[in-house]
């Protein structure tokens, strides 16, 4: 077998709270001391899943519960005042640096490698980093990733302008691939059978986004783009060379959600699925 084909990653769809369904998946693997070369997030899939690198059993279920009511974490009032809606400094230094500390050193100690997809704003096209040790470059990664266009500012890295990875590449298997990781898990966060509609307010959304038209472009495709992507995954699993983890229905939760318990139905969810494919996706990696 070349190495090539031995090579598997974790790729990680975003979703805002959805997001929780794949901590409880990612809480299981690490629970069974389960492993991989490389992982990928996208969005929520990027800021909840570099726990799985520091090793961090519980800790995204943990602040969303303690904080998802709290105005510094996301509000309107943050949006109003900064453009954000989830508040950039609350969320991306006081939370991970003296609240719920995010523990850099087991992150750079993994040997798993980290990547986040962004898109950028001017292009439309999917960029993507190698995190290596946490720290504000990383950090401002993961926030790209994961900011929303609309209730984001755009996040700048390098003279570039980033927003939510999920507008040009929500499920990037291909990019994995290119990488030659070609056994690997996939977990999404919606279910078997979910294709994307059209967006209802383009006009709108343009009007937004008028000095990022790329962006806007962008957003209108994506339908396209995500339904060509789940058939490109179903095609990868009907044939054995992924292995796709999803809820086994809608998680019925919004992109923004105060309830503490709600989080915590859709993270048990998330959980008792892992269960339920555990074995199954053993076999698949021991291959």
């Amino acid at each position: 077998m070349s190495e090539k084909t031995t090579k598997h990653a974790l790729i990680m769809e975003g979703g805002a709270m959805r997001g929780l369904f794949t901590c409880g998946v990612i809480d299981v693997f690490m629970e069974e001391d389960i492993t991989f070369e490389a992982a990928i997030g996208i969005s929520a899939g990027a800021v909840f899943g570099s726990n799985y690198k520091s090793r961090q059993i519980g800790r995204p279920l943990r602040y969303n519960t303690t904080y998802c009511r709290d105005k510094r974490y996301c509000s309107l009032e943050s949006l109003i005042k900064t453009g954000d809606l989830y508040g950039v400094d609350f969320c991306y230094r006081e939370l991970p640096e003296e609240l719920d500390i995010f523990d850099k050193q087991a992150f750079r100690e993994n040997p798993m490698k980290f990547y986040v997809g962004a898109t950028d704003a001017e292009t439309g096209e999917a960029v993507y980093h190698l995190c290596t040790d946490g720290e504000k470059t990383d950090m401002d990664w993961m926030r790209a990733s994961a900011s929303m266009p609309m209730v984001s500012r755009p996040v700048e890295i390098d003279g570039k302008k980033l927003l939510d990875g999920g507008i040009a590449d929500s499920v990037p298997y291909k990019f994995m691939e290119s990488l030659g990781y070609t056994r690997n898990v996939i977990i999404l966060t919606q279910p078997q059978g979910y294709w994307k509609k059209d967006y209802p307010y383009m006009t709108v959304v343009k009007a937004v986004l008028k000095k990022y038209p790329a962006i806007a472009k962008a957003m209108k495709e994506r339908p396209f783009v995500y339904n060509t992507q789940m058939a490109g995954i179903e095609e990868r699993e009907k044939n054995g060379e992924a292995f796709v983890i999803r809820p086994p229905q809608d998680l019925q939760i919004g992109k923004v959600e105060k309830d503490p318990e709600e989080l915590k139905r859709v993270y048990q969810i998330g959980r008792e699925e892992a269960l339920r494919v555990l074995p199954a996706m053993k076999e698949f990696l021991a291959k």
